[in-house]
């Protein structure tokens, strides 16, 4: 069903845009902006929110942040806003390989092209996912199976320490909600 998550797999936004125009899910003023690296399909961090909030904001904007090949990007040329259906939106900005992302200054940005966002309106979300290392599969050599756990412990640790989407972005932390998920390796 459309409402659910599918081992990770994206749910194709049009699917979802038809079960929302189905189902009436109930809409708080405000927009809630996703950050995803889908450029297609439906943010698993939406479809989280949906299954367990059960409410949109009026709009949603679908926001991917690109990294360019070039130094710097034009001001007219940073944002790509495409108008869906149901007060959604898809935006792209493109930054290039020099520049720190600016995540709060883009719905402003998007204005023009018909998203209407006070920055004290907006909630960025956000998917966090926590790596567990599994027991060690039995191997003849136990040297080995415990070199993988040190390995996958040292990869955890090393995730954990990784600078996080909220300073990277520079959202402003008392507008960001992270829904997470736990993932064994």
């Amino acid at each position: 069903h459309a409402m659910t998550i599918a081992d990770r797999s994206p749910l194709p936004l049009d699917l979802l845009l038809t079960d929302l125009g189905r189902k009436r899910v109930h809409r708080v003023p405000g927009t809630a902006v996703f950050l995803t690296s889908d450029a297609d399909g439906a943010p698993v961090v939406l479809l989280h929110h949906l299954k367990h909030n059960k409410v949109l904001h009026t709009q949603v904007v679908l926001l991917s942040v690109v990294s360019t090949d070039v130094p710097e990007v034009e001001d007219a040329e940073r944002v790509k806003v495409t108008a869906l259906e149901h007060g959604f939106f898809r935006v792209t900005a493109s930054y290039g390989f020099m520049e720190t992302p600016n995540v709060p200054s883009i719905p402003q940005a998007a204005g023009r092209h018909g998203i209407n966002a006070k920055k004290t309106d907006v909630s960025y979300y956000l998917g966090r996912e926590r790596l567990i290392p599994n027991k060690p599969r039995r191997s003849k050599d136990p040297e080995i199976a415990s070199m993988a756990r040190w390995r996958k412990k040292l990869f955890v640790l090393m995730s954990q320490n990784a600078r996080g989407a909220t300073e990277f972005f520079g959202l402003p932390p008392n507008r960001v909600v992270e829904l997470g998920t736990q993932i064994e390796f």
